[in-house]
C-alpha cells in the first residue's frame, strides 16, 4: 500500500475482512500448475506448516507442535498440498487445522468468523479432503508425505481405497512385523508360527548387504548424490492390524555432501516390480514442499500477517500461493528457450502487432461510415 501510495486500511480490509471468494482462486491455481508442470507420474505432497503467533484470537491457534520453533507453542497449523514434477514444484492448495480446544468453543469461533459447518478435523481428513478434490486436476502417479501421515494405518488404507500409489514417511521408532520369512536372516533351526514384532532402526539394522541397491538420484552441488534402497515386502505394524494388500517397508539411506548421514523409512502399496529409483525419486520429491514453504514464505510473505479471523487468514495464504506461482512461472519463462509469447520483441513483431490492432478499429470504423 505504501509502495504505491494507497490507504493501507483499504488493502487490510480486502484482505482482512471482504467478503470475497478465495476458492475459484484455488481452483484455477490447481488448473494452471496441472496444465502447466503436469506430468503423468508427477507427485501430491502433503505437508502440515506451523505459525508462531502470540495471544488467543487468531483463528486455530493453540498450544501444539511448532515445527519452526522445533517445540510445542503457541502456533496457527496449516495443511498443505503440494506438486512435484520433474519441471517444477509448486503449493496448490491448503486447509487450516482447527484443534478440539477451538471446536469445543463455539463461542470463540464465532468470534473468529469460523463457519458453522466447520467442526474438527484431523490433519490426515484435512489431506484426504485436498486429495480428493485436486486429483482430477494434477496429474499425479503418487502421494507421499512425512511420518506424521504415514504411521497413521488408517491413512494408509484410505488412500489405498482411493485408488492412490503412496510412498509415507515412517518414523524409525515404529514396529513392524515383517510377513515375508526371507526378508531377515533367522536366528535359530526351524519356522517360527509369528515373527516378532521389531522396531524399524532394527530391521534396517539386520538387513544383509545384498538387500541395498545403490541408485544415482542426481547431481548435486558438490557431485552425484547416491542413495542406496532396499525394499522389504510384506509388512505388518503394531496395533494398525493386517491391511487386505500388500504393505511394503522402503528404506533409503545416504550421506550429503557435508558427510551427514540419514536413513529414511517408508510405507508403499506399490507393485511388487517397482525399481528402487522410482522409490529414491518420490522419497526426492517429498522433501520438495520444504522448498516450497521456504519459497513461499521468504519470497510471497506466506508468514506475514496480521489477520485474526477465518476469512482473513484463508484470503492470505491464497494470495501468497498465487504470488508464488506468479514468480515460479516467471522463472521458468526466464529459463526455457521457447518462450511463446512472452519472447523478446523485436521492430518487426511491433510492426506486426500494431497492424492487426489497427486493422480491426478501422473496418469498424469503415462499416459505421457505411451504415450512416
Amino acid at each position: 500500500a505504501y509502495q504505491h501510495d494507497q490507504d493501507r486500511r483499504n488493502l487490510q480490509h480486502f484482505i482482512g475482512t471482504a467478503e470475497w471468494n478465495h476458492q475459484p482462486l484455488l481452483d484455477e491455481l490447481c488448473r494452471q500448475v496441472g496444465s502447466e508442470l503436469g506430468e503423468p507420474d508427477g507427485v501430491l505432497v502433503i505437508d502440515p506448516s506451523a505459525f508462531p503467533k502470540q495471544g488467543k484470537k487468531s483463528v486455530g491457534v493453540a498450544r501444539q507442535w511448532c515445527g519452526r520453533l522445533g517445540k510445542v507453542d503457541n502456533c496457527q497449523v496449516g495443511v498443505y498440498l503440494a506438486y512435484v514434477s520433474r519441471q517444477e514444484h509448486a503449493l496448490c492448495d491448503f486447509r487450516l487445522f482447527l484443534p478440539e480446544v477451538w471446536t469445543r468453543d463455539r463461542r470463540r469461533c464465532r468470534a473468529a468468523g469460523v463457519p458453522k459447518t466447520v467442526g474438527h478435523r484431523t490433519r490426515h481428513a484435512l489431506a484426504l479432503e485436498m486429495i480428493c478434490a485436486r486429483r482430477d486436476v494434477l496429474p499425479h502417479r503418487w502421494v507421499t508425505a512425512d511420518d506424521e501421515f504415514g504411521k497413521v494405518t488408517h491413512f494408509r488404507r484410505d488412500l489405498h481405497a482411493l485408488g492412490e500409489r503412496y510412498l509415507l514417511g515412517a518414523p524409525d521408532s515404529l514396529t513392524v512385523r515383517i510377513l515375508d520369512s526371507d526378508a531377515l536372516p533367522r536366528r535359530g533351526p526351524g519356522t517360527p508360527k509369528a515373527r516378532p514384532f521389531v522396531r524399524i532402526a532394527r530391521v534396517r539394522e539386520e538387513l544383509p548387504t545384498t538387500a541395498w541397491q545403490r541408485v544415482d538420484v542426481r547431481d548435486a552441488e558438490k557431485g552425484p548424490l547416491v542413495v542406496e534402497v532396499a525394499v522389504v515386502p510384506h509388512v505388518q505394524t503394531k496395533g494398525g492390524g493386517r491391511t487386505k494388500y500388500a504393505e511394503r517397508l522402503v528404506l533409503i539411506r545416504y550421506e550429503d555432501a557435508d558427510g551427514w548421514r540419514h536413513d529414511d523409512s517408508y510405507f508403499s502399496n506399490a507393485a511388487a516390480d517397482t525399481p528402487a529409483a522410482e522409490f529414491a525419486r518420490v522419497a526426492g520429491a517429498e522433501h520438495r514442499v520444504e522448498e516450497c514453504l521456504r519459497r513461499s514464505k521468504s519470497e510471497a510473505g506466506l508468514a506475514d500477517y496480521e489477520v485474526q479471523k477465518w476469512i482473513g487468514w484463508h484470503h492470505h495464504q491464497t494470495l501468497s500461493l498465487i504470488a508464488t506461482w506468479f514468480l515460479v512461472q516467471e522463472t521458468r519463462r526466464g529459463k526455457k528457450i521457447d518462450t511463446g509469447t512472452d519472447r523478446p520483441a523485436t521492430a518487426t513483431d511491433h510492426r506486426a502487432t500494431a497492424s492487426t490492432q489497427v486493422a480491426p478499429r478501422e473496418t469498424n470504423m469503415a462499416r459505421q461510415a457505411h451504415t450512416t
